[in-house]
């Protein structure tokens, strides 16, 4: 297999330099999430200035009821990406193209899945966040058209996944790019000119999704090198004994990122118990608190592919290396941006809505959480590094435990002990931070994932 692909789009993380490595591969990773990101503040800023604050309250309540289904799905693109790296990175042409014809047909499939049971779904998920009366039809209606449309956010976050995994970050990223400027496009005309209103955000979005998911299929059908390219006429080939490798990393993974997502949707059940201020203020929050999140994410996604390609070649030690590089460059770059946000807290709300209330609780909101999110790329990293090399369960326990089962039963018992306390709820979220990144560390110390290969799930 031709190591450095034409033009240079794929890339060989088993040789040269560590540092510049992780460099040029998480930095079009971090600009195409930060664009993805950037169209749904462009939704967010568009409903609050022009649409009005029980519009933002409505949106902002759909949040982790999108990430919920969503998420799961990713997870299975975490574990294509793994599969398809150590394939790679072992120069195996004949299970490379495999593992990407399996990769998609699992995509055209969950994507009926997905839209099926959003579709079926979103309304009782409304209902079970307690959702308030004022805003619940505008969140309906979003939800219904978002998932709609969600099979080309799947298929973009799959087919970006397969390029990913072979050191391509430059193009999804210019997907991303495009997609991003015809969504922001498209929200100021169907808002302010059609005067659609939230259903004009939630189709700008599908609308801008779609064009981005053909575009990732057009490239993955060209690719050049041997046994990299999709083929149409084999789009529904699933190899079982892919699939299973697939699932057994990918599976762990997306019920994490589900079970998180959903569990979330319960905390925002504890934020709706207050009002409309306080749920927008949320809102803003969580908002600028994804920023701060993708320097980590994105540490965490060249993690997997670093230590998945290296593991593949037989280089565990370089992988230990790459690991420990991403995890200084995550914290680094992370605490500058959270230094960023609370020196400037209430300026960046406002960019979101103008309303006296909402703009303080998003200030206390930022003021209590945003210290301690560095501590994120302790879990973003080393989890990463673990699921590429398919050792994806132990990351899945720790992240459950400590994301989910404490959080949800500290809010359970503080909302009791001191009922109508915003402090108490919001505290949960940097003290799942703080027991998740010791709990990951000892685990990352301990759990031998470097022998782990060939790739098992578990």
């Amino acid at each position: 297999m031709a190591r450095q692909a034409v033009r240079g789009r794929t890339v060989d993380m088993t040789q040269g330099a560590i540092w510049p490595v992780l460099v040029s591969f998480s930095i079009p990773l971090l600009l195409g999430d930060l664009f993805q990101l950037m169209y749904n503040t462009v939704d967010s800023i568009v409903v609050g200035q022009f649409v009005g604050l029980e519009a933002f309250a409505a949106v902002s309540a759909t949040n982790h009821i999108c990430k919920t289904l969503v998420n799961f799905f990713t997870g299975l693109g975490v574990g294509a990406s793994a599969v398809i790296s150590q394939c790679f990175g072992a120069r195996d042409t004949e299970k490379l193209h495999g593992s990407i014809q399996t990769t998609m047909a699992l995509t055209f499939l969950g994507c009926a899945a997905m839209t099926a049971l959003g579709l079926a779904s979103c309304d009782w998920m409304l209902r079970a966040t307690a959702t308030p009366e004022d805003v619940f039809a505008e969140a309906s209606l979003y939800l219904h058209i978002y998932f709609a449309g969600i099979g080309g956010l799947l298929i973009y976050n799959m087919g970006s996944s397969i390029l990913r995994a072979l050191g391509d970050t430059r193009r999804p990223t210019l997907f991303l790019v495009v997609s991003s400027v015809m969504n922001v496009i498209l929200d100021l005309v169907f808002v302010l000119a059609f005067r659609w209103g939230i259903a004009g955000v939630a189709a700008a979005t599908v609308a801008s999704q779609a064009v981005s998911a053909v575009l990732v299929l057009i490239v993955l059908s060209r690719l050049p090198e041997p046994g990299c390219a999709f083929r149409w006429r084999e789009m529904m080939r699933l190899d079982r004994s892919l699939a299973g490798r697939i699932m057994g990393v990918g599976l762990p993974v997306g019920l994490q990122k589900a079970v998180v997502a959903f569990s979330n949707v319960f905390v925002q059940a504890y934020i709706n118990a207050f009002d409309t201020a306080a749920i927008a203020g949320w809102g803003c929050y969580r908002k600028l608190d994804q920023y701060l999140m993708l320097p980590m994410q994105s540490m965490g996604q060249a993690a997997t592919t670093f230590v998945a390609q290296n593991l593949g070649a037989g280089r565990p030690d370089r992988a230990k290396k790459g690991v420990w590089a991403a995890l200084w460059m995550s914290l680094g770059v992370a605490g500058a941006a959270a230094a960023v946000i609370c020196a400037f807290p209430g300026p960046l709300v406002r960019l979101f809505i103008d309303h006296e209330e909402a703009t303080a609780f998003g200030v206390l909101f930022i003021r209590l959480c945003t210290p301690f999110a560095a501590l994120c790329s302790f879990n973003q990293v080393f989890s990463g590094a673990m699921r590429g090399a398919g050792k994806s369960r132990v990351p899945m326990v720790v992240t459950l435990c400590t994301h989910v089962f404490f959080r949800q039963a500290f809010l359970f018992v503080a909302s009791r002990a001191l009922p109508g306390n915003v402090y108490a709820v919001a505290i949960a979220y940097p003290m799942g931070w703080v027991i998740c990144a010791v709990v990951i560390s000892l685990c990352y110390r301990f759990s031998r994932w470097e022998e782990n290969w060939p790739a098992k799930a578990g």
